[in-house]
């Protein structure tokens, strides 16, 4: 198949497309660049022996947008480009509305236009707001106490993937609601290297490995946890990868379909932490500070439906992934 892939020099997104080439599909990559690094071509190359299409474009240029698709006929796309700092979307709320929902619409109507009737959506675990239950369910509302504009928007572009499919019968749309993406891939070529500064835990422990910066600084200790830290459902990268292409087969059948990708067990920040240290036989430092605005206290994934639905299910651990990130840290100091 031809796949476009956008945002595929993105962290989760360059995985996927490693993934993707060695199963033998054409990708074509659109992306621009603001969070990721043209590099990286190079890297999955360098991986897979294939290089794959580039187009550097955002996609709120629809003139832009619409020239790709002339060029190509694709046989589905694979949405990942979009902002996704929680806290950057709190302070700059216009800015990711505009990219991330009008990205989406501009990319919808390019796919209407030639008749490209499949897409996976890069969605996430915050659709489902701020809940007391904290083992999440597809079956769970969404869209309720949502705590940042960030999370606002992945909820608002499934609401339209869903209204599309009701439009067109032939349509399909799979979300993948992620959790928390973490560790890199087993080559140590590439991974998550954010532009400026890291919005998740990961780079930053990573920048304090490498004594780019002094500590990592731990936003509360207040939380009703039992060590006061949040607590994520970390779940490797190169597992949430598998499950995009599993998530292939079921765009075979029209409609919206969801499905949460984790590990469905949680781990705190100082737990974190504490692998970290145990794994690189170093000590991490790090201190508290005031909490961010929009963090969950706690969440994590029941991923039943996506093993029983999509044959996926989480392999690789917490250990895996911290030894794959000091393998890429290693390969880029």
């Amino acid at each position: 198949m031809k796949i476009l892939v956008t945002g595929g020099t993105g962290y989760i997104g360059s995985h996927v497309v490693v993934d993707l080439l060695n199963e033998g599909h054409e990708v074509v990559i659109v992306d621009n660049l603001i969070n990721s690094k043209v590099t990286v071509l190079d890297k999955i190359t360098e991986i897979t022996g294939k290089t794959p299409i580039f187009y550097y474009e955002n996609l709120t240029n629809f003139e832009a947008l619409q020239k790709i698709f002339d060029e190509h006929q694709f046989d589905s796309v694979i949405h990942f480009a979009g902002l996704k700092s929680v806290s950057e979307s709190v302070e700059r709320p216009l800015l990711y509305y505009c990219e991330n929902i009008t990205g989406t619409i501009n990319l919808l109507k390019c796919m209407q236009d030639k008749g490209v009737e499949k897409i996976i959506f890069s969605s996430s675990a915050t659709v489902y707001g701020d809940s007391d239950i904290k083992e999440r369910l597809e079956t769970m509302p969404t869209g309720q106490n949502i705590a940042n504009p960030y999370g606002r928007t992945k909820y608002m572009i499934e609401e339209i993937l869903k209204d599309v499919c009701i439009s067109d019968p032939n349509f399909s749309a799979v979300a993948l609601r992620y959790f928390n993406p973490v560790g890199n891939h087993s080559s140590g070529l590439i991974g998550e290297e954010p532009n400026g500064i890291p919005n998740n835990l990961m780079p930053y422990i990573m920048k304090v490995a490498s004594g780019e910066l002094q500590e990592l600084s731990i936003y509360g200790n207040d939380y009703d946890t039992p060590d006061g830290t949040c607590r994520r459902d970390f779940v490797h990268v190169s597992d949430l990868a598998k499950g995009h292409l599993a998530a292939l087969k079921a765009l075979e059948t029209p409609g919206f379909k969801a499905y949460n990708l984790g590990t469905g067990t949680p781990t705190s920040v100082l737990e974190m932490v504490a692998a970290f240290e145990k794994i690189s036989g170093k000590p991490l430092p790090h201190r508290f500070v005031a909490r961010r605005p929009g963090d969950l206290a706690e969440i994590w994934a029941n991923p039943s439906l996506a093993k029983k639905e999509l044959g996926w299910q989480s392999e690789l651990t917490i250990e895996d992934a911290l030894k794959d990130t000091l393998t890429f840290l290693s390969n880029h100091q």
